[in-house]
């Protein structure tokens, strides 16, 4: 199996990092020398490639400053599997809560969506040509007609391979029909469909560690055995929404799920990227107890996944040996030295990033292809108005950003979310009632805005 895994070079990928995240320079190029560490194993003759194992990363920073977006954008680079789990969420086995093995489940199951989704878009042309037989065959059954939009399934035979056949239609009568469902004429006719219910009832079970995959597999044997799967339902759609469902009916039936489980699992054991968030929320100094009782045990779980292990999920053994692992942490209590050694070990990397000031929150705005000016300008252009941000007011919403995070808890960027909200908050109110359908922002509007709220130490701290 040929593994779809980008052979970009360090210096490609740093530069499509940059379109999304400023700065960080040191993090990039830990993550870019990861990813090309990726490829370059790919073409490690087989006995050697089993040997080499990623370099897992930590990356210590406070919240805001790219951390999550470095490793998910890396993720859409490598078109990996990835997983973003919180540490802070996982309890020592025992306890009550999601056992640390869930991350790998959840890795799986995000490779088993990639891969269908591949397969799927592989067949698509033929999914739509025979979705489209068998539209036609459903109007001509029921002798549609404008008058009568209302069709009735034909009648069908099984065939002794099982596969179900619709009366054969005259070549004109087919003719005249496709040239019409394609030009879009039938699209107001409704047609009877049978739709299979996949619905099931609602279950949970409560426990400890693999209760969650416990109830999966009790729900998987639920729905495999005979009597209890539900029979199909009936649905009366418009022609355009049974397309849609054909198509995807269709489609099923073209994809072969075995294999399509069987490529997702090796992608994930040998692509999947898993970003560990809060890890310095379970390192717990020496000595301390109370709440902080399972921090040391949720370390001493996570060892067995980073270093190397089998965990089981609903589509088999799944080996963690080669996944690249990325944790990340403010460590403003802690420090990295506060956890375990074993758990130390495993992170051989380390990147420290930057703490973010205005002159970054300047090129935020600015340089991005997803900056927040222009996700703004592409909200209201959807009222049609054009907004616009003066050269000026762009530096003085970075200074006000910067401002209120050293006033308060420095969230980095995201503070940058408020900022804009509070400056536009009367826009996007009142956008869709707007007269004028040119807006735009200057600095003296910035500080008008913003100044009364900073001023207002209180206020600030609610708003900003």
């Amino acid at each position: 199996m040929t593994l779809p895994i980008t052979n970009f070079t360090p210096r490609e990928i740093i530069g499509e990092l940059d379109r999304y995240i400023v700065g960080q320079r040191k993090a990039k190029r830990a993550v870019a020398v990861a990813l090309r560490n990726r490829w370059r194993r790919q073409q490690v003759p087989e006995p050697m490639r089993e040997e080499i194992a990623p370099k897992n990363i930590i990356m210590i920073g406070p919240t805001g400053v790219g951390k999550t977006e470095i490793a998910r954008r890396l993720a859409k680079l490598s078109q990996a599997p990835f997983v973003k789990v919180e540490a802070s969420k996982f309890t020592e086995v025992g306890y009550v809560g999601r056992d640390v093995e869930s991350m790998v489940r959840d890795l799986v199951e995000n490779a088993v969506r990639i891969v269908r989704a591949e397969r799927i878009a592989a067949v698509d042309t033929r999914a739509k040509e025979h979705a489209e037989d068998r539209l036609i065959a459903l109007l001509s059954g029921g002798g549609s007609k404008p008058s009568a939009p209302t069709v009735n399934f034909p009648p069908f035979l099984v065939s002794t391979d099982g596969q179900v056949r619709t009366p054969e239609l005259s070549n004109p009568e087919h003719g005249n029909l496709r040239t019409k469902l394609r030009a879009g004429e039938l699209d107001d006719t409704t047609v009877e469909l049978d739709v299979a219910d996949t619905s099931m009832p609602s279950m949970s079970i409560f426990g400890g560690a693999g209760a969650e995959e416990m109830e999966n597999q009790i729900r998987d044997m639920i729905s495999n055995i005979p009597g209890l799967k539900r029979p199909n339902k009936k649905r009366k759609v418009k022609v355009p929404e049974a397309r849609r469902l054909l198509e995807a009916e269709e489609a099923q039936k073209l994809v072969d799920m075995e294999q399509v489980t069987h490529d997702a699992v090796v992608r994930a054991e040998q692509t999947g990227i898993v970003f560990i968030d809060e890890i310095d929320k379970v390192a717990g100094r020496q000595g301390h107890g109370g709440p902080d009782v399972s921090r040391e045990g949720v370390q001493r779980d996570l060892l067995p996944i980073v270093e190397g292990s089998v965990v089981n999920t609903k589509y088999g053994p799944v080996k963690t040996d080669h996944v690249l692992f990325i944790a990340a942490g403010a460590f403003h209590m802690t420090k990295v030295s506060d956890l375990i050694p074993e758990l130390q070990g495993r992170f051989p990397i380390r990147v420290e990033l930057e703490s973010l000031e205005a002159s970054d929150f300047v090129r935020i705005l600015t340089e991005p292809n997803n900056a927040l000016t222009r996700q703004y300008q592409a909200l209201m252009l959807a009222e049609g108005i054009e907004l616009v941000f003066e050269p000026d007011s762009i530096a003085v919403i970075a200074e006000y950003a910067a401002e209120a995070n050293r006033r308060a808890e420095n969230i980095g960027a995201r503070r940058l979310h408020t900022i804009m909200e509070a400056l536009l908050e009367e826009l996007s109110f009142a956008a869709a009632e707007l007269s004028d359908r040119r807006v735009v922002i200057d600095a003296a509007q910035v500080k008008s805005v913003l100044e009364p709220i900073l001023s207002d130490q209180d206020l600030a701290k609610y708003i900003l």
